[in-house]
């Protein structure tokens, strides 16, 4: 047994000795073969992407109007080592009937404060979505989370106005907007309705408060989403 094993062992080496040899040739060192490369950093804008829905993974914000506000937050923002961060800033109230590309603009503006080198917390949300999560149930703090979203640096707010309103979701939403209106906070916030129908449907606290801190993106057009995908435009 023990003359098989070393026998075994001299097969080995000269194999090993001529794979050393071919390493060293070629300036690798013995141990280098096993080592793997390091990892490539996640930037934020992939972190991002992960949190966009994937229909606007790749939404780029080409709106004049759009463009420019994304440069006006970023040369507000605060300096820090990772780059500048929101600071306060004006709001979007991007309008337009179904289908104009309203969250897709939105969500291009994440996108292009990303790339702007801007360090970004954000939150996104429905209004349905919004009222489903806020809506009192055992054992969640619906307090909490309306106090995230008011607080947080930049907010996207969908479809306001979209969702079945009641005297809690109005009181809730004037919450929300009221928040972030007296403490500047960027928003962009998107709605299918004309200025007189949000009035009417939000309430004449919250609509004059969106007048007053949101400057308006209007988007024309038909309903992308009924052209077929070979020849739809973004």
């Amino acid at each position: 047994m023990t003359a098989t094993l070393t026998r075994e062992a001299q097969r080995v080496g000269p194999l090993a000795d001529r794979l050393s040899g071919i390493l060293a040739d070629r300036g690798i060192g013995p141990s280098a073969a096993a080592e793997e490369p390091p990892p490539e950093p996640v930037t934020a804008l992939e972190l991002a992407d992960a949190r966009i829905p994937a229909r606007y993974r790749r939404a780029v914000a080409d709106h004049p109007q759009v463009t420019a506000w994304a440069d006006q937050i970023a040369r507000a923002g605060r300096p820090g080592p990772g780059g500048p961060g929101i600071a306060e800033g004006s709001s979007l109230l991007i309008v337009g009937p179904t289908g104009t590309g309203k969250t897709y603009q939105a969500y291009g503006a994440v996108r292009a404060l990303l790339t702007r080198g801007v360090r970004l917390r954000w939150e996104a949300t429905t209004t349905a979505d919004l009222y489903a999560r806020l809506r009192p149930r055992p054992g969640h703090d619906a307090e909490r989370d309306l106090q995230a979203l008011a607080r947080s640096p930049l907010l996207l707010l969908d479809d306001l106005g979209a969702a079945k309103t009641s005297e809690w979701t109005e009181e809730l939403t004037y919450r929300l907007i009221n928040h972030r209106y007296e403490h500047l906070r960027p928003t962009l916030i998107t709605t299918n309705l004309p200025t007189a129908e949000l009035r009417t449907v939000l309430g004449d606290r919250i609509a004059s408060r969106l007048a007053e801190m949101t400057e308006r993106v209007i988007l024309t057009g038909p309903d992308r989403r009924r052209s077929t995908p070979a020849t739809r435009p973004r």
